[in-house]
């Protein structure tokens, strides 16, 4: 009978594969629980199998974070100091903020703001001078994918690999990174790494895990974490909710108001760093702020309602959101959303008029369903369905993307990335 791995040797096993095939192997290192006993997992790898190899480790300093955050960063990478290769980059590239109407992005390590820095810049650290690629269009994204090639040519190697620390469990995005149906290309057809370009990989190693997993990892094997993540037990805050993240992203706003017990001082920072803040920290988990149990007012339609909302905001930001409500319109009355048999027969019972196309090319077995937007619906898939509710929602969360609503990079944007990935695409091949 064979035996059946678990997750430590399962992921051990991947780590083989990974080390026998590139010829560079650099950590995508957070701070947090999952990337941390990545990079355990990597160093020890490297010290049992690999002595001769070296391990690039890339941290994106977002500047405002936890304090312990901070020190279990330089603790970690201080203490392995002797296998691996430190990438620490302070540079001012966009991040998604959703605690403001007023603005979409900030930036970290801006220069015009240093005076209201949250803290002061790292020693040995590589500033945006040092990335040929850098311009001020970049957003946090663009600069992790445009890194690759970049260290790919700086250490002059043919293949090179990201390993990150994300887990299936987490969330549905991260269970399609893996899973999708889409025509990725794998390495070995293992549905857990992926080709970003030539000869340049990302992999999954704990895909698998289980926070249980990681948790139990750290504990049996003694290794390092972040102690950030006491403060959250003891905070009662719940393993699922317990991430390291940009703080001003919309994952992370019901848990803006914990820097105020867990860092004041970073906090007092925090608050003149980036508008709306305070107010984030202090409306985040109600429905101020688009979350919990939002109801409409007495005498509106959700239509109006929505209407209501836009009319209070700048202007700039309400066309985007204008915008981004025309492409839905237009999306489900000509194209139509892919929806389950199951959700398409709640659509009939609630006797909302709309039609059935065949199967699509969209690589499931859902159908495309052609309808007109609705005021609201209740029904279990309620963010599957276009509604003036969902909008509003997105209004309230100031999600400027409007990924409540299922979207993800404009034409523009998507226009912008790849103009980018054109005037680097030297890169690839080691001109500069």
């Amino acid at each position: 009978m064979i035996r059946r791995l678990n997750v430590y040797e399962a992921a051990m096993a991947r780590l083989k594969t990974i080390f026998d095939h590139f010829d560079y192997i650099y950590v995508s290192f957070s701070g947090g629980k999952d990337s941390g006993v990545l990079l355990n997992l990597c160093v020890e790898y490297i010290r049992k199998y690999a002595p001769c190899r070296k391990l690039g480790v890339l941290h994106m300093d977002y500047e405002a974070q936890y304090r312990q955050t901070t020190e279990y960063v330089k603790r970690t990478l201080e203490a392995n100091r002797d296998v691996l290769e430190v990438y620490h980059c302070c540079v001012p590239f966009k991040v998604t903020t959703c605690t403001s109407m007023y603005q979409s992005y900030w930036r970290p390590w801006e220069e015009s703001k240093r005076e209201m820095w949250v803290r002061d810049m790292p020693e040995e650290c590589y500033t945006a001078g040092d990335f040929s690629f850098f311009n001020d269009e970049l957003w946090d994204y663009d600069f992790q994918l445009l890194f690759a090639p970049w260290l790919r040519s700086r250490k002059k190697c043919k293949r090179i690999c990201c390993l990150v620390g994300i887990r299936t469990q987490e969330s549905h995005n991260r269970w399609r990174a893996i899973h999708s149906d889409k025509n990725y290309k794998h390495l070995f057809n293992y549905k857990w790494t992926r080709r970003i370009d030539r000869g340049i990989y990302n992999a999954y190693p704990l895909y698998d895990w289980k926070v249980s997993d990681i948790w139990t990892a750290n504990g049996k094997l003694g290794w390092d974490y972040n102690r950030l993540y006491d403060l959250y037990y003891r905070a009662g805050v719940p393993l699922g909710r317990q991430r390291v993240a940009s703080p001003f992203i919309s994952e992370a706003i019901q848990s803006l108001s914990l820097y105020r017990v867990i860092d004041p001082d970073m906090w007092g920072r925090m608050v003149s760093r980036v508008n709306g803040v305070n107010f984030a920290g202090m409306y985040g988990k109600t429905m101020a702020m688009g979350w919990k149990s939002i109801k409409c007012p007495p005498g509106f339609s959700w239509k109006e309602y929505m209407h209501f909302l836009l009319d209070t905001l700048p202007a700039a930001t309400r066309r985007n959101y204008l915008d981004k409500l025309d492409v839905s319109i237009r999306f489900w009355r000509n194209r139509g959303g892919c929806l389950s048999e199951e959700v398409i027969d709640k659509l009939r019972t609630a006797g909302v008029e709309f039609s059935v196309g065949n199967p699509s090319a969209y690589r499931t077995d859902k159908l495309p369903v052609r309808m007109e937007y609705l005021d609201d619906i209740d029904i279990e898939e309620f963010r599957e369905i276009p509604t003036y509710k969902r909008m509003c929602i997105c209004i309230l969360k100031n999600d400027h993307v409007c990924k409540y609503m299922g979207f993800s990079l404009t034409k523009k944007e998507k226009e912008l990335r790849e103009k980018v990935m054109r005037k680097y695409n030297s890169l690839k091949h080691g001109k500069f």
